[in-house]
């Protein structure tokens, strides 16, 4: 049995960025544009709705803001240290570095799905019992759903870094580009029971997400179904939804499952998709929404092209 390191002394280093240093220079290129378009989309989309109070100050643009920003936590915990290891020689983080960035990183999983859940809440408030909306959806309630999201988000990653943070390592060899729990716990001396509980607990919780959201998008369905009306608000506003939901949900099974099945064989198809969910989710939300949105999408048109007048 190997010997425990010293966790607060341990340097990870990060083999995820295995290429020539051209490539490494065309791999920043790429990345800080990427970065900067998810930023420029995500805060065009919360700038919009922020200074469009007579349009856009409904629930379901205040959890779409929500969104975005939550998906602009999720880039930046990924985006800034790959920018710096693209150029560095050596590939390292501390301990301290490590969990902060899982931590930013988890949040942002947690705080995504449950914000998914939140909206298909909203949606299927405002489908199936349209006449209620105003009453059940106030601006207290809004805010409420909020302070939850990212309360409850919060707390779960919390409780699963302190599970991990138990952990002797025996290792500091990390075969992705970034830190994942998953990868702190294959470096452990032994094996985690506590951390397997964690690991089946919050799977059921988000699987009891996942139910509520298709058991909501069920009665949506037969709802919108009645009417042409209805119809067309589900398309308008749930199909935005469901593909959000569906490139969330898609990002994560590759990630999960190049994590633990994938083999040294696919090692450079592992780790182009072992980011996907912090760099496909936070740069197409926006894209998704503003062009699905009619509301939304004629307001940022008419921020982009409306000059202002100028006074003599």
């Amino acid at each position: 049995m190997q010997k425990p390191l010293n966790n607060s002394q341990i340097v990870f280093v990060l083999h995820g960025l295995n290429q020539s240093l051209l490539n490494r220079q065309v791999s920043f290129g790429l990345a800080l544009t990427a970065y900067l378009f998810t930023l420029f989309v995500n805060l065009t989309l919360i700038g919009t709705v922020l200074l469009e109070k007579t349009h856009l100050h409904q629930p379901m643009y205040f959890f779409l803001c929500n969104l975005c920003i939550n998906g602009i936590c999720g880039a930046s915990s990924f985006y800034p240290k790959l920018l710096h290891d693209l150029l560095a020689d050596a590939h390292v983080v501390s301990y301290a570095g490590c969990v902060a960035q899982m931590f930013v990183g988890y949040s942002y999983i947690f705080c995504e799905f449950t914000s998914l859940t939140v909206m298909a809440y909203d949606r299927y408030v405002a489908i199936c019992s349209p006449l209620r909306y105003q009453e059940l959806m106030t601006l207290q309630k809004v805010a409420l759903l909020l302070l939850l999201t990212w309360t409850f988000s919060l707390l779960e990653t919390a409780v699963g870094l302190v599970l991990v943070l138990q952990l002797p390592l025996c290792g500091n060899r990390i075969s992705k580009m970034f830190c994942t729990n998953w990868e702190l716990v294959k470096l452990a001396c032994q094996p985690a029971s506590y951390d397997d509980v964690y690991s089946f607990l919050i799977t059921v919780l988000h699987l009891s997400q996942a139910a509520l959201i298709v058991v909501s998008y069920a009665q949506l369905i037969r709802t919108a179904s009645r009417s042409r009306s209805d119809r067309r608000k589900f398309l308008q506003t749930c199909v935005p939804h469901l593909a959000a939901l569906l490139v969330f949900t898609g990002s994560l099974l590759f990630d999960g499952a190049f994590s633990r099945y994938g083999g040294t064989s696919i090692e450079m198809l592992q780790n182009a998709l072992a980011a996907e969910f912090l760099v496909v989710p936070p740069a197409l939300n926006p894209i998704i929404y503003g062009m699905n949105l009619k509301e939304v999408r004629s307001r940022i048109y008419f921020r982009f092209t409306t000059r202002p007048k100028l006074s003599m």
